[in-house]
């Protein structure tokens, strides 16, 4: 007699070696732990990330056909150095794509959800204080997009994430500003002021302190920001 499954037991899910692999560069890029710039390759990276080159070198062509690399004529990848012109398209764009996804993500967000962005948050001002630039960019990576998860629309995260991979590198450009204080960067992000619009489900309040949040970080690199 076959015996019944155990109630709340289920295959392993298991994820293809060169999604991990991808997975990993792409967060890198859009939390901006890779510098514009930098060259890749894919020998290299399958050192560091303890794999073999075939998956890395899959993983970089799929970024390169999402603009997020150049390939140089030696075969290897290259984050290109950001244009006034490019990163003004890149910031226009997010400010059409990302308030509308806080709006959509206001009144769909969890109490769990809402719980772990105001962790975040902490964490985000946490890091300015520490000084340490790498921490405040993978917590304003993870902050945004915890909240434009609950948008509900997979399409418009892809497109944010696809503006992501190519602007994020360039948003490194805030270190060593603000008189080598990076504490001054906490009056360009409104990072408490969403929590607290969150919390009170003020839908409207979160896309304008969304888009303020991405505006006065794009004048402020506009003006001093370093351009190829």
């Amino acid at each position: 007699m076959t015996q019944p499954p155990l109630i709340g037991l289920g295959p392993i899910q298991t994820q293809p070696l060169h999604e991990v692999v991808y997975e990993r560069l792409r967060h890198a890029l859009m939390s901006g732990q890779i510098a514009p710039g930098r060259k890749l390759t894919s020998r290299k990276l399958a050192k560091e990330l303890g794999t073999s080159d075939m998956p890395v070198r899959s993983a970089l062509l799929r970024l390169q056909a999402l603009q997020a690399l150049h390939q140089l004529d030696n075969g290897s990848m290259i984050l290109p150095a950001m244009t006034r012109e490019r990163f003004s398209d890149l910031m226009t764009t997010r400010l059409i794509c990302e308030p509308t996804a806080a709006r959509r993500a206001a009144s769909r967000m969890t109490p769990a959800a809402l719980l772990n962005l105001r962790q975040v948050a902490l964490a985000l001002t946490s890091a300015a204080q520490d000084q340490d630039i790498d921490a405040y960019l993978l917590h304003n990576h993870d902050f945004k997009f915890g909240l434009y998860a609950a948008c509900g629309s997979p399409s418009l995260l892809f497109l944010i994430e696809t503006l992501w991979l190519q602007v994020g590198p360039f948003l490194r450009q805030f270190s060593g500003q603000f008189d080598n204080d990076l504490r001054g960067i906490l009056e360009l992000d409104y990072h408490d002021e969403i929590v607290e619009r969150l919390n009170g489900k003020d839908s409207n309040g979160v896309a304008e302190l969304l888009e303020r949040d991405i505006r006065d970080g794009y004048s402020f690199l506009m003006e001093h920001g370093q351009f190829e």
